[in-house]
């Protein structure tokens, strides 16, 4: 597995798992925010949300042709979004209920297809359980 989506709503963990799961994969990590960050694009229209999943497909794509594994951790909220990052292996962080943004809750679709759902904030015991099943 090559390219590993960690997704769920703000606050969840996504951030605090992806970090600790690249660490044991040696893989690169793509953090959503910071990629909003270095592009200074802090729109969250639905146009938006899928211009920032093709662009964290982009990234990943780039470093996968590098030879590198991708660790990528963003909200991901619809299933067009999460088709369009195309992930290999998908981590929903399922572990509350609500977000802190009323938009992002209301727009967020739970998904039908995951490979592994986190259901507690214990990012260092799900990133060790997470990574012997990819390895």
């Amino acid at each position: 597995m090559k390219k590993i989506l960690v997704m769920g709503l703000p606050g969840s963990g996504k951030t605090t798992l992806a970090s600790e799961l690249a660490a044991l994969l040696d893989a690169k990590w793509l953090n959503a925010d910071k990629i909003r960050e270095q592009l200074n694009d802090w729109d969250f229209s639905p146009e938006a949300r899928l211009r920032q999943a093709k662009r964290m497909s982009d990234y990943a794509d780039k470093y996968i042709k590098e030879g590198h594994r991708v660790v990528a951790d963003f909200i991901c909220p619809l299933p067009k979004t999460r088709e369009l990052f195309n992930a290999d292996y998908t981590v929903w962080v399922d572990t509350i209920k609500k977000g802190r943004f009323d938009d992002t809750n209301a727009l967020f679709v739970k998904p039908e297809k995951y490979d592994y759902h986190v259901t507690t904030q214990n990012a260092k015991e799900w990133a060790a359980k997470i990574s012997r099943e990819i390895k």
